[in-house]
C-alpha cells in the first residue's frame, strides 16, 4: 500500500473516531497530494518520496509557528499546533539523533574538502540529499556553520 494510500485510510478512521486534529491534519497533507497531482505533467500516481516531501514541508511549517506562537506567548496555539506536528512525524522517517547528525555533517566537510564558512553552501549542498527526510535544514545548516566557524 502507497503512503498517499495510507494517509487517506488514517482519515477516515480518524473521522469515524472524530479525532479533530489527526483529521484536519490528514487532510492538509491529502490537499498537498492533491495538489501535486493537478501539476500539469505529473500523473496520477504519488511516489512515497513525494509523498513524504510534502508531509516534512507541513512539519516544517508547524514547528516554525510552534516557535513563533511560543515567543508571542500564544501557549494554547502552540500546542494546538504540536498536535499537528505530532501527527505528522508519524508519517516520516525517524529523526537522526544529534551525535548521528554531527558525524555524517563532519564527514561531508571532509569529503567536500570545505574549509571556512564560504563553503557553507557546498557542504549542505552534498549534505541533504544524505539526510533526507531525517533532519531539518535549519539545524544542519546550525552545525554545519558552527563546525565552519574561523578560529
Amino acid at each position: 500500500m502507497s503512503l498517499a494510500d495510507q494517509i487517506q485510510r488514517d482519515l477516515t478512521d480518524s473521522m469515524k473516531a472524530r479525532d479533530k486534529v489527526r483529521t484536519a491534519t490528514l487532510r492538509s497533507v491529502l490537499a498537498g497530494i492533491k495538489n501535486l497531482r493537478a501539476e500539469p505533467g505529473h500523473g496520477q500516481d504519488v511516489a512515497d518520496e513525494e509523498v513524504e516531501a510534502i508531509i516534512a514541508k507541513e512539519a516544517k511549517k508547524r514547528r516554525e509557528s510552534v516557535e513563533t506562537y511560543t515567543t508571542a506567548g500564544r501557549d494554547e496555539l502552540a500546542e494546538a499546533e504540536q498536535a499537528e506536528l505530532a501527527v505528522l512525524e508519524g508519517y516520516l522517517p525517524e529523526q537522526l539523533d544529534e551525535a548521528a547528525l554531527e558525524q555524517i555533517v563532519r564527514d561531508t566537510i571532509a569529503e567536500v574538502g570545505a574549509e571556512g564558512p564560504g563553503d557553507i553552501g557546498k557542504v549542505m549542498g552534498a549534505l541533504m540529499p544524505k539526510v533526507k527526510g531525517q533532519a531539518d535544514g535549519k539545524v544542519l545548516n546550525r552545525m554545519v556553520s558552527g563546525i565552519l566557524k574561523p578560529g
